[in-house]
């Protein structure tokens, strides 16, 4: 049991609902897993979330991890309480006090759940325009900005006692595929890959960054054969040995396609630990979770995966959980209400224009044309609420309306949009979703700005789409709640500050 156990330590799991059912807590009593990481699905309300790490760490131990993704904009799991800006949001605003402020309010959030490891932030110089997974989770295209930013909202989260963990090593910025769907390959020499994707990773280790998350991605120049999270070259020789990382190294989620549709679950849960990886991130069914606890029990019984090595890997994750111990810190309501107004504030600096837009008047009759008046889109639902938008809208403006279109059959939606607009003043062409426009939407928001109505376009995801249109805009770089009454902020003429963080091509 003693190999089966230190197997285990070495892994972090998910849970299937808000609460430990009978059979979850027995799955999590005979495996003793090193931790949980938390997702959407595992929040209600603060107060039930608190229950529920305090019951995990009933059954896994004081020092067992509770982790989440909670980088701000369009990914974050917690929505409860304070809701941060999207990092790209920080870039455009492009102050390092500004992003430690927000990394600390981030932090007060997740201690007063008892959550003490934070898969946060990304440092991905997005170079990528068409980059399906990254987008405006990084703090833009400039390496050094990423770090600088970056780096502050580190010190802010940890000031707070949440550990932070840099992602995606080696960098997920010049990709055009989502490793959750399929392996991305990003051939670059290395010379250019130090110039840009290294950069923000080299800087987090001279500063003794906590953790680094793996990428599912190959690079050929760092290793012909195998993506980051499986590559013992770009993990142990390169990550470890030529830059001198001494923190914990972290998978991204192995049940990812970039992964599963390569190798068996048992087989990546082994090849990343015998890569240099600390601990993996084993999501899924219990029946994954354990046959990855039984494949790499029987590699440390059989001697290809180091005992030794494990048990480094061990010692290095119960060092990091005294340093950030994971105790309840109580959330003022008074500090709670400070952090709100910090997010709206920093939500209305970011907003930034492009090209000029015009602004409605007061008395016009406003339409707000959109791809659905509830959006999902990413590989964790991520639902854009548009009619929220509109709801907000009305409280500054009398006459707001509303003209939703199929992406899929957008060509077919121009006579409709003609006639909605005939009767408008102003139109709101909002592009929603992480992914690129279609050639159709492409066709159909344009046709919005030829019909003799005052137009402006709203990227309210991503902040590429302006390249796509080519027309006048407000970037919001995401659509919660503080960025949407921004936005409404600005649309009544409130100053649009921010700058765009990244090349317009």
């Amino acid at each position: 049991m003693e190999s089966l156990y230190l197997a285990t330590s070495l892994m972090m799991v998910d849970l299937p609902g808000p609460t430990l059912g009978a059979a979850t807590c027995a799955h999590l009593e005979r495996y003793r897993f090193g931790g949980v990481c938390l997702f959407r699905k595992n929040i209600q309300t603060p107060r039930q979330v608190r229950k529920l790490v305090a019951d995990i760490r009933q059954v896994l131990g004081p020092e067992a991890w509770i982790a989440i993704d909670q980088e701000g904009g369009a990914v974050q799991r917690v929505l409860e309480l304070v809701q941060a800006p999207a990092p790209m949001a920080l870039g455009a605003i492009g102050d390092a006090k500004t992003a430690e402020a927000v990394g600390a309010a981030v932090g007060r959030t997740l201690i007063s759940l008892g959550i003490n490891w934070n898969f946060a932030p990304s440092v991905d110089v997005n170079t990528n325009p068409k980059n399906p997974v990254i987008g405006d989770r990084s703090f833009g295209s400039d390496p050094k900005k990423v770090a600088r930013l970056a780096l502050a909202w580190v010190r802010g989260l940890e000031s707070a006692g949440v550990m932070a963990t840099v992602k995606h090593f080696p960098g997920h910025g010049d990709t055009a595929l989502d490793s959750h769907l399929d392996l991305p390959v990003v051939n670059k020499s290395l010379e250019e890959l130090e110039r840009t994707e290294l950069y923000p990773f080299r800087k987090a280790v001279e500063a003794h960054i906590s953790a680094i998350m793996s990428a599912h991605i190959r690079f050929p120049a760092l290793d012909k054969q195998y993506p980051a999270t499986l590559s013992e070259k770009i993990l142990t020789r390169f990550l470890r040995q030529k830059l001198g990382f001494q923190g914990i190294i972290v998978t991204d989620a192995l049940d990812m396609k970039a992964i599963t549709q390569h190798y068996t679950v048992g087989e990546a849960a082994v090849k990343s630990l015998q890569a240099g990886a600390d601990m993996i991130l084993s999501l899924g069914q219990s029946g994954v979770q354990i046959a990855q606890a039984t494949a790499i029990q029987q590699a440390l019984e059989d001697g290809s995966l180091s005992e030794a090595q494990a048990k480094l890997s061990q010692l290095r994750l119960l060092e990091a959980a005294q340093r950030f111990p994971g105790l309840v810190q109580p959330y003022a309501p008074a500090q709670q209400k400070r952090d709100q107004a910090l997010m709206e504030r920093v939500a209305l600096q970011s907003i930034t224009p492009y090209r000029q837009p015009l602004r409605p008047k007061r008395s016009d009759r406003i339409l707000v044309v959109s791809a659905g008046s509830a959006f999902e889109a990413g590989p964790y639902g991520e639902t854009i609420a548009v009619k929220d938008l509109s709801r907000l809208l009305k409280t500054r403006f009398s006459k707001v309306g509303q003209f939703v279109y199929d992406p899929k059959k957008a060509d077919e939606f121009i006579s409709g949009l003609e006639k909605a607009a005939s009767k408008a003043d102003y139109l709101l062409v909002v592009s929603v979703g992480r992914g690129s426009l279609s050639p159709q939407e492409i066709g159909l928001l344009k046709h919005a700005f030829s019909l003799g109505r005052r137009a402006v376009h709203i990227a309210l995801w991503n902040p590429y789409h302006i390249l796509s249109l080519r027309k006048p805009a407000f970037v919001t770089y995401g659509f919660r709640a503080p960025t949407l009454k921004a936005l409404v902020k600005v649309l009544g003429g409130a100053q649009a500050r921010g700058r765009l963080p990244f090349k317009l091509r």
